[in-house]
């Protein structure tokens, strides 16, 4: 069992407080996004077993069934399947989906094919794995989710005042559910950018003036003027997280997180396809082949179980747990069949295993735990593990 180093990502959209107050230091001033825990390459967790600090993706590279067990390699591979994260979003993030497993194999190996470098700015697929995701509110978190059926989505442009948004509104009550949130989101994406501007310009304008259902897209436009994005973005459900809520999102639905603190766990991937609400390279026919253009309400979920509460999930290259340890309580021993990382994020929780002794947490502290080593928490406190499927 290991303490964790982690590297904090200075995303501009990230909150420059929510990190810094739950960990308790002071803030920096500049925006502290995510807080990355685990072996993804692009920032591995680090751990010293004696001999300095070395990257948990290379510690695992050296003796993959040792530290992640037999079953765990054989069904996911020689790697760690999931990546663990604090996620503290102080404005919105880039309204967005995720490939599923096969568009993931088939877009990675077509770039590879044509020769596109891995970090070009139009490059879409940064690898072959899928993104499924789950984010749990540790704060009031608020993000936008699925497609509003299409009724829903006309009654809400419409009552914006906005003239340019009327062929939208008609094609949303025009067609069939599916082709309409299709031919909305073509035509919104694929827009006259100068015209569009105007329009996400009056739109939000109204948006701020209205208030009520109005208000999350209001602020949309603040850091993407002119952005076909806030547009998309009222096409999709505005979902407020309570705290221990959580919200899961799989391939092919369009999603933005706008404000709030939370734990994300997702496939080690870094798959996204962009819809708005960014800079960066939005490539509409490809978006399209991945989104799923069905409207519903977005499912909620709520930790389910006594003692280890469990976030449910159709996804087995990540597990996600809550452990709320009790003044007094006994010990909690843990499963030690798969690897795992411990994320505390309240309270002074303990955790112990004859094999590295006893590691005391604090918020914001997360430990490595390998498969087949025999660990329990104690004390008091919140506590997330992650875990695998196998």
């Amino acid at each position: 069992m290991d303490r964790l180093t982690n590297t904090i990502r200075p995303y501009a959209w990230g909150s420059t407080t929510a990190i810094p107050e739950l960990i308790g230091v002071a803030p920096t001033g500049e925006p502290q996004a995510e807080m990355w825990m685990g072996a993804h390459p692009g920032a591995p967790s680090r751990l010293d077993r004696g001999a300095g600090e070395s990257p948990l993706s290379e510690v695992i590279a050296a003796d993959p069934e040792g530290e992640l067990g037999p079953a765990a390699v054989d069904k996911f591979g020689p790697r760690l399947p999931f990546l663990l994260k604090l996620l503290a979003a102080g404005a919105p993030l880039s309204l967005q989906v995720h490939p599923d497993l096969a568009q993931a194999q088939a877009g990675f190996e077509d770039e590879e094919r044509r020769g596109v470098p891995i970090d070009a700015p139009q490059r879409n697929y940064k690898d072959a794995n899928h993104k499924p995701e789950l984010i749990c509110a540790l704060t009031p978190f608020d993000g936008l989710c699925g497609f509003r059926p299409p009724l829903a989505a006309a009654e809400l442009l419409e009552g914006l005042g906005v003239d340019s948004l009327k062929p939208y509104v008609d094609l949303l009550r025009a067609h069939p559910e599916e082709a309409a949130l299709r031919e909305v989101l073509t035509a919104v994406l694929t827009a006259d950018r100068t015209e569009m501007a105007r329009t996400v310009t009056e739109a939000a304008a109204a948006a701020e003036r209205l208030g009520g259902p109005y208000a999350p897209y209001a602020g949309l436009v603040h850091g993407y003027p002119g952005d076909p994005g806030v547009i998309a973005a009222m096409l999709l459900n505005h979902v407020r997280l309570q705290p221990g809520e959580a919200m899961f999102l799989g391939a092919g639905i369009p999603h933005a997180y706008l404000d709030g603190l939370g734990v994300e766990l997702m496939a080690n991937s870094d798959n996204v396809l962009r819809c708005g609400l960014t800079p960066k390279h939005v490539d509409v026919p490809e978006l399209l082949k991945v989104v799923i253009f069905e409207p519903g309400d977005p499912r909620l979920l709520r930790p389910e179980g006594n003692g280890e509460e469990v976030y449910e999930t159709p996804i087995d290259e990540f597990r996600l747990s809550r452990l709320v340890l009790a003044p007094g309580g006994a010990p909690r021993p843990l499963p030690d069949t798969t690897p795992q990382i411990l994320l505390c994020t309240a309270g002074s929780p303990k955790a112990s295993s004859p094999n590295s002794g006893e590691l005391a947490l604090s918020p914001g502290e997360s430990v490595f735990v390998p498969a087949g080593e025999r660990a329990e928490l104690s004390g008091t406190g919140t506590v997330f593990r992650a875990t695998v499927v196998v």
